[in-house]
């Protein structure tokens, strides 16, 4: 099945923890989502459960009357056990060893078959709004260039067009 499908890394947050908000630069980059969205014929919303990236996506679902809807295989990956200030550290070793799972979390191979999978399951039009991490691991998998280096290059927000066109992935960076 042909389809489009926008990859979104949320906006500007406060933190990392799952339940950190929109900075207010980030709230008004949410409204800044609703225009850039406006004509491009999306008829479904997804995002991760955590909080800065719902609020990314609810202006957009309000404006177009669309529900919003969560997936926790959409979620961030869990970096940390307990206060770890070296969180980007953790980043580059979990993308170096694809097998590597911090105390309460998944793997990279673990945390990318679950977004795919929603990925997958995803009509026409959809906006996937989850993080810079899972984006970046979406990104390889689906055109293989994607790794350490293309997320820290990732803005907030950031999106991603990936059309699906006879089995075959075509991917195009489309905020500036």
């Amino acid at each position: 099945m042909d389809k489009t499908v926008y990859l979104l890394r949320h906006c500007a947050a406060a933190g990392q923890e799952p339940s950190a908000e929109l900075t207010e630069e980030g709230k008004e980059q949410a409204f800044q989502l609703v225009h850039f969205f406006n004509d491009r014929g999306i008829k479904c919303i997804l995002s991760s459960p955590y909080t800065r990236a719902v609020q990314s996506v609810e202006p957009l679902a309000n404006h177009l009357g669309l529900p919003l809807q969560t997936d926790e295989r959409l979620a961030e990956q869990w970096l940390k056990s307990g206060n770890m200030k070296e969180w980007f550290v953790r980043i580059k070793e979990s993308i170096q060893n694809r097998e590597l799972e911090m105390t309460g979390g998944k793997s990279i191979d673990d945390l990318t078959a679950g977004a795919m999978e929603v990925f997958k399951e995803a009509p026409n039009g959809t906006v996937l709004c989850i993080h810079g991490n899972i984006m970046g691991l979406m990104l390889k998998q689906i055109d293989g260039v994607a790794g350490f280096k293309e997320w820290i290059g990732l803005s907030h927000p950031d999106v991603y067009e990936v059309n699906v066109k006879d089995g075959n992935y075509h991917v195009k960076r489309i905020w500036e």
